[in-house]
């Protein structure tokens, strides 16, 4: 379960008081290039920026070194891990076993799940894993709130959506999304392996600008549909260019997906609570709507944001992840101002 962030979004960081409007609207470029840059920021980026817009590359940075060790240098066709974007690709898998009629998303997990034992296995929902409003915080201890109520984030809702995929498909998690990521080209992101890495970079914590290289060993195939995806930058903008044009579920599941059904806060979305679908943030950048999600952990950092009116991708991954917990997505959330505040941006307002 990943910890609840706080950031500081210093925006002016970025903008002179020379700038005109238009200036500041077309010079996104620049402004990251200056971000990731900068010698004064409270932490390096190491890590890679893409930015795509209409399937076309707008922005394309690499900023780094693949291990802290050898100092080589990052390429964009490195792989992340994505962590907790992960999750979107559960919500895919899982909602595909609903197009098929296999799974209920009113139905209690129960029916998918007969080996829980505790009571409330009977009334939490397959639709309440999807949005964290399951209250479940281990499946040996009492619920934490009454299902469908609040909303509580963690690694386990997802871990049991896997068991409901593998035991209403009869395949494992690993070969269903391994078969989803070959389906639409995603080339260069597979499920993690600890006999293959392929082009997985070292992940990294950053105390006080010192990197220490983590060692990867805990992900199972238990854990892997809460944050085992690994992936690069133009994977995860091709990821959201099929996902969000209606190439991967149907319109009704896809709209499920996508519909705030639960509040959330989370401080690089915003300091007052907003929409929360299946694992995906439903978000507004000064009234202009978009969707996003982030991941952290295991030395890794990513941030993942479409914006549908303008079909803009803005994908960051990083490998290194703070111990400074205020400054977990620092670079991220500045890079997502930037190009929100852009003239890549249609202002539909």
């Amino acid at each position: 379960m990943k910890p609840v962030i706080r950031i500081i979004c210093a925006t002016a960081l970025m903008v002179t008081g020379s700038q005109s409007y238009g200036q500041h609207k077309n010079n996104y470029s620049t402004r990251i290039d200056s971000l990731i840059e900068s010698p004064t920021s409270p932490r390096p980026f190491n890590g890679v920026v893409l930015i795509t817009q209409n399937g076309k590359t707008k922005y394309s940075k690499v900023y780094g070194f693949e291990d802290s060790r050898t100092k080589k240098p990052l390429k964009m066709e490195d792989q992340f891990e994505m962590m907790s974007n992960t999750k979107q690709i559960t919500s895919v898998l899982l909602l595909k076993q609903v197009e098929k009629g296999k799974v209920d998303l009113q139905a209690p997990i129960k029916k998918y799940i007969p080996s829980l034992t505790q009571a409330w296995a009977d009334s939490v929902t397959v639709h309440q894993l999807l949005n964290h409003s399951h209250g479940i915080i281990d499946t040996e201890k009492p619920l934490l709130f009454k299902p469908g109520t609040e909303f509580k984030y963690g690694n386990l809702s997802n871990i049991l959506l896997g068991k409901i995929i593998e035991n209403t498909s009869g395949r494992s998690y690993v070969q269903q999304a391994t078969d989803l990521f070959k389906e639409l080209h995603l080339k260069n992101t597979f499920c993690y392996s600890k006999d293959q890495r392929r082009n997985l970079v070292f992940g990294h914590i950053n105390k006080d600008n010192h990197f220490t290289p983590v060692e990867k060993s805990f992900i199972n195939d238990e854990n892997m549909p809460a944050d085992g995806v690994i992936s690069t930058a133009e994977d995860m903008a091709l990821w959201n260019a099929v996902l969000h044009k209606g190439k991967v579920l149907s319109p009704k599941s896809y709209k499920l997906m996508t519909t705030s059904s639960i509040l959330s806060q989370h401080d690089v979305f915003g300091k007052e609570k907003s929409g929360y679908g299946y694992n995906i943030r439903i978000v507004e950048y000064n009234g202009i709507p978009y969707l996003g999600h982030t991941g952290l952990g295991d030395g890794f950092a990513s941030l993942n944001v479409y914006v549908p009116g303008s079909d803009v991708s803005i994908i960051v991954l990083e490998n290194q992840m703070s111990e400074d917990s205020h400054l977990y997505y620092y670079q991220e959330a500045l890079i997502r101002n930037i190009v929100m505040e852009s003239n890549l941006i249609k202002n539909k307002k």
